[in-house]
C-alpha cells in the first residue's frame, strides 16, 4: 500500500517478517523511500496534552513510524492540511520538504521513530507557520 495524503506525504506499509517467534521490521530507508538516513530518533514519554513539531523544514525528509502506542500526525503544505493517525509499528509516514508537522494525542505508551535524510541543522527549520507560508508560496512563484 502506498497512498498519497498530501503532495510530498504518504503513508506507507512497511515489510513484516517473522514467525512464531515474533515480528520484524527491517527498514532500508535509502532502496526503500530514496534518501539515505542521516540521524534516526524517536519521542517517548510525552505528557499528556503536550504536541510536538509545530515546524517545517526546507530540505530534510523524515520517515515516521509510531513503533509502539499511537499519536496523530498533522500535515500541512501550506494549501491543505491532513491528520494521520499513526497506531501501527508496520506503517509508516513519509514527510517530504516544506510540509508543516505537528505531532498531537500521544497515547501513555507511544514511541515515535523518525529517519531523517540530514543531521540536525536548525538553519532547515521554519518554526513560524506564517514565515512556512510566505516560503510555500515564494517556491510555487
Amino acid at each position: 500500500m502506498d497512498n498519497q495524503i498530501l503532495a510530498g506525504c504518504r503513508r506507507v506499509d512497511l515489510i513484516v517478517r517473522g514467525d512464531d517467534r515474533g515480528s520484524l521490521v527491517a527498514i532500508e530507508v535509502e532502496p526503500q523511500f530514496g534518501f539515505a538516513a542521516a540521524r534516526v530518533y524517536y519521542i517517548f514519554g510525552t505528557s499528556p496534552g503536550v504536541g510536538r513539531g509545530c515546524h517545517a523544514h526546507f530540505e530534510l525528509r523524515q520517515l515516521a513510524v509510531c513503533v509502539s502506542g499511537a499519536c496523530t500526525m498533522v500535515i500541512d503544505d501550506g494549501a491543505d492540511r491532513a491528520s494521520v493517525r499513526l497506531d501501527r509499528p508496520d506503517q509508516g509516514l513519509l514527510i517530504g520538504p516544506m510540509i508543516w508537522r505537528e505531532m498531537r494525542d500521544f497515547s501513555d505508551d507511544c514511541v515515535l521513530l523518525v529517519l531523517a535524510s540530514l543531521a540536525y541543522d536548525e538553519g532547515d527549520y521554519i518554526r513560524d507557520y506564517d514565515q512556512f507560508l510566505a516560503a510555500v508560496a515564494d517556491r510555487r512563484a
